[in-house]
């Protein structure tokens, strides 16, 4: 993919306000609502960065792929910063073709979901998104040794190791993942190809009849996890509203909002407001739950607990008070 826009999209990793991006679409949406989706980003939403590209699965490229520019431009001329993404999972000779000529791009960011499109970034400006396992300062450390700019931690992660990381490393956005379905693992093997007697080669794509996940239940009935293809996502949505003021007293630079079947522009303004100090954060969790209803929100992995619990209030406020 060669992009030779000249929009200015160069990077100021001291940015003092904290910034929001949003990740890319990891659904296997319909091209045109796709494109639709990011001309509207575009135009109305609150964001700063704006992460674009297929990352899930390499087959559902083709059918979006001809939207891709036209959507780089509309974003970049919005003022987003567009990242390129890459493939979380790089496991075909033609996936790993893709990711090089992905990495030869020098006209955007690459955020590198997987460590085997390292060497072709090594000593340039590039992300690290939240699918490759960074769990302290010492690893954080080694990839922005090696240019990494931005760092989005996986969503696993205690507020404790969060702080410490960005203390660590305050010349680096570290970014958090704080709304979406959580992303859990990745697999070679597609469950939604499976699920419809289907091999992986033959799928016929019915991961597009599930836009926003395929629920996915225990023997006893109870909602658990969702399937997304070759992705294992939480039932549950990371909803870090309430905890937004110690995520950034604790040096996080950047709170990630990951595509969901809703309205993301409304979702952007919500955690833009609270930010902002607009808006109060119990006030803003109730408008989000009517703009994304019939899924629980969740933020026990910010508060150490089950990733799928969610505690009200800021639990961690006395904590990081006392490390300052």
């Amino acid at each position: 993919m060669t992009m030779t826009l000249s929009i200015d999209q160069s990077f100021d990793a001291r940015r003092p306000r904290t910034q929001l991006t949003l990740g890319p679409v990891l659904y296997n949406w319909q091209p045109e609502e796709w494109r639709d989706f990011y001309f509207r980003i575009a135009d109305e939403a609150p964001l700063d960065v704006v992460v674009v590209g297929e990352v899930v699965c390499s087959k559902r490229t083709p059918f979006f792929e001809k939207y891709i520019p036209d959507v780089i431009e509309r974003l970049a001329a919005g003022g987003k910063q567009v990242l390129l993404g890459s493939l979380i999972l790089v496991s075909l000779r033609r996936e790993r073709r893709q990711m090089a000529e992905l990495a030869d791009n020098t006209d955007f960011l690459m955020e590198a979901n997987d460590l085997s499109c390292m060497s072709a970034l090594l000593g340039r400006p590039h992300a690290i998104g939240p699918f490759v396992n960074i769990y302290n300062e010492t690893t954080a450390a080694y990839f922005a040794d090696r240019g990494a700019q931005r760092i989005c931690l996986p969503p696993e992660l205690p507020l404790a190791s969060i702080k410490t990381i960005a203390s660590a490393l305050p010349d680096i956005v570290t970014e958090v993942f704080a709304f979406g379905r959580m992303p859990l693992a990745i697999s070679a093997r597609c469950y939604h190809a499976r699920l419809h007697k289907l091999s992986k080669d033959n799928c016929r794509f019915v991961c597009e009849k599930d836009p926003d996940g395929l629920p996915v239940r225990t023997l006893d009935g109870e909602a658990f996890l969702a399937m997304n293809g070759v992705q294992t996502m939480s039932h549950a949505c990371a909803n870090l509203l309430t905890d937004a003021s110690d995520l950034v007293a604790a040096g996080v630079g950047a709170l990630r909002l990951s595509p969901q079947q809703c309205d993301m522009v409304a979702v952007a303004n919500l955690f833009r407001e609270v930010l902002d100090g607009r808006l109060e954060p119990d006030e803003a969790t109730h408008r989000l739950a009517r703009i994304y209803p019939d899924v629980p929100f969740a933020n026990g992995f910010v508060h150490g607990e089950p990733g799928a619990a969610y505690v009200a209030g800021r639990a961690f406020r006395p904590d990081i008070e006392k490390t300052q």
